[in-house]
């Protein structure tokens, strides 16, 4: 009888938690889908006031194409413009010195701040030692989006982006920070998207994605075709 009588009030337990669960599990499905929902409609226009801002760079090609991009925007509206590129890319960063210096305006360049991160994966590193590096990657872009809080983050292409806005996106499903993420896709993509791309249209990360070519827009309607920025 003591037996029975153990189980029935274990039972009560059981199901308050597993509906605990099931309740807690289903308003973060409510507010992911809500933030999904509300990161793929067109951008609402809004004052003209300054937006902090996260500019990835990357080797290669990247951070020319991404420097080109800025060269056509109004500095004076993404302030602060926080650089960020892997710990093992100084080149990158040193471009984007260059590129700030060469502004006119003092102001607009001290607004300029410049940071690295942890690569993910090195090129040619094996995939069991990565998976070490990946996590220190992910916690070190947890400490940067946490200390930046940007409010508009521009990438193009380089693995450094996708922990960081993966940290972003996160912290609009918990309403630390709202980050408006554009991605656009490096000319050199022509037939499809890169794997940071990739990864960003199919979990609905970007709020906007942007391609060069008009039939990446076809083959990934979600993506918007604005011609080449080269």
């Amino acid at each position: 009888m003591e037996k029975d009588e153990q189980c029935l009030l274990y039972l009560p337990r059981s199901s308050s938690f597993l509906l605990f669960l099931a309740g807690a599990f289903t308003l973060i499905a409510i507010r992911i889908l809500y933030v999904v929902n509300r990161s793929g409609k067109p951008l609402r226009p809004v004052n003209r006031k300054p937006v902090s801002t996260l500019i990835v760079l990357g080797s290669g090609g990247h951070t020319a194409e991404m420097l080109n991009l800025l060269s056509v925007l109004q500095k004076d509206i993404f302030l602060p413009r926080y650089y960020v590129a892997a710990a093992t890319d100084n080149m990158s960063l040193q471009k984007a010195r260059m590129f700030e210096n060469s502004s006119s305006d003092e102001t607009v360049v001290e607004a300029a701040k410049f940071m690295q991160i942890y690569r993910s994966r090195e090129v040619g590193q094996s995939y069991m030692t990565s998976v070490g590096t990946t996590l220190i990657a992910i916690a070190h872009a947890f400490w940067l989006i946490s200390k930046m809080r940007p409010q508009v983050i521009l990438c193009n292409g380089p693995g450094t982006c996708i922990p960081l806005c993966g940290i972003a996106f996160l912290f609009k499903v918990v309403g630390f920070r709202w980050s408006s993420i554009f991605y656009v896709e490096s000319i050199a993509r022509v037939k499809r998207l890169s794997l940071s791309g990739l990864l960003l249209y199919k979990l609905r990360i970007a709020d906007q994605l942007y391609v060069q070519w008009p039939q990446l827009q076809q083959k990934y309607p979600r993506a918007l075709y604005v011609g080449c920025l080269m």
